[in-house]
């Protein structure tokens, strides 16, 4: 039997624990199977208003996301497999993961810093691609810690990145907060820390489909990008270092647009539809940049940034690859659009700079608002 003080000590943290937990929404994880290395995974839910979200420290991987439409029932509207083994397979074409140490491609996966010619892996054509091939950051487990920011229930995920690790110079430290700061947002904040200058650029890579994932096509839905500009890319999607106008060719989102307007006029072209970085207008603050629109669920995605950069991808090397509860991910069945400074960065100084010095932090946050019309 327990002594009192004991009795005592224990309903006092009973007591902490729920004073952490109280507040709006609620928090709570279950087992996510086991990676091929032997750890086991976790996945968290979080669940506010008309949200219920799923994380995993796996790759701080956002699973599912559930919404209702405009007559109130819910669905999934993220892409993702049902526990660990799925994400570790190649049916995982980036799922929903935090995508880095640098997201999106780096030319020839070769950069110099410093004075120092650095080698990365090739793992995309000719090119690097979301950080690499092994140890990139949605392939490790991160550490995990239920909590709350700002009252609103939160899952903090953070990982060293040792040095050398993918090719990349020093140890960097990233923390990637999932919250619900709202009854209708998912919130998500970025920060990373190094020892030695490095290059870092962190997104999330979830696939949309606001009819539900598994449905079979994202070419119905409407999106509006706040971008005059874009990226143009050479036959490996490389940026050139231009900066050209969206006016006038099938990139042009500036008002809403449905996504198979113009797509087939793109199919030919190295990037198989849309697969493009565009310069968003206004940089440097948190601001709405997209917006995304299901006519037939009145579902609808606004999404707000600090960077100054947004890939659009409209799941072109999908191929029917089996999902959550047997879902199937069909050609152009699930799009990204990933929030980012721009692709190949360290290799071209007239775009905003990705490298991160010691005593420095990097920071950023994406917000993605959801509601019915």
């Amino acid at each position: 039997m327990k002594s009192t003080s004991a009795l005592a000590l224990l309903t006092a943290g009973l007591t902490s624990a729920c004073a952490m937990f109280s507040g709006p929404g609620s928090v709570s994880s279950r087992p996510f199977g086991v990676q091929r290395d032997g750890l086991p995974v976790t996945a968290y839910t979080l669940s506010r208003g008309v949200l219920e979200v799923v994380v995993t420290d796996h790759g701080a991987t956002l699973v599912a996301l559930s919404a209702p439409d405009r007559f109130g029932q819910e669905a999934d509207v993220v892409f993702g497999f049902d526990d660990v083994s799925g994400y570790e397979s190649d049916r995982n074409q980036y799922f929903g993961c935090t995508t880095g140490r640098v997201c999106n491609r780096i030319k020839a996966g070769r950069f110099t810093l410093d004075g120092y010619d650095y080698a990365l892996a090739v793992n995309n054509g000719p090119n690097h691609l979301h950080g690499g091939a092994q140890r990139s950051l949605d392939k490790v487990r991160w550490h995990a810690q239920m909590t709350r920011v700002d009252g609103a229930p939160a899952v903090v995920f953070s990982y060293r990145s040792p040095d050398g690790e993918e090719g990349y110079p020093g140890n960097l430290d990233v923390k990637v907060t999932y919250s619900l700061p709202a009854d209708d947002e998912l919130r998500i904040d970025y920060e990373a820390t190094t020892d030695r200058r490095t290059p870092v650029n962190l997104t999330n890579h979830a696939y949309w489909n606001l009819a539900g994932q598994g449905s079979k096509s994202i070419l119905d839905h409407e999106l509006r990008i706040d971008a005059d500009r874009y990226t143009p890319t050479d036959a490996t999607l490389i940026p050139t270092g231009a900066l050209a106008p969206v006016a006038d060719t099938p990139l042009d989102f500036r008002a809403a647009t449905p996504i198979g307007l113009h797509i087939e006029k793109l199919t030919g072209t190295p990037a198989l539809g849309y697969d493009h970085n565009y310069v968003l207008r206004d940089e440097g603050h948190l601001r709405p940049v997209a917006t995304l629109y299901h006519p037939t669920s009145g579902r609808e995605l606004t999404i707000a940034t600090t960077e100054p950069g947004l890939q659009f991808y409209s799941g072109n090397f999908l191929h029917g690859q089996k999902g959550k509860a047997g879902a199937t991910y069909a050609h152009r069945s699930g799009l990204c659009l990933e929030t980012q400074h721009f692709p190949d960065s360290v290799n071209q100084p007239s775009f905003p700079s990705t490298i991160l010095a010691p005593g420095a932090s990097w920071r950023s946050t994406t917000s993605l608002h959801f509601a019915v019309r």
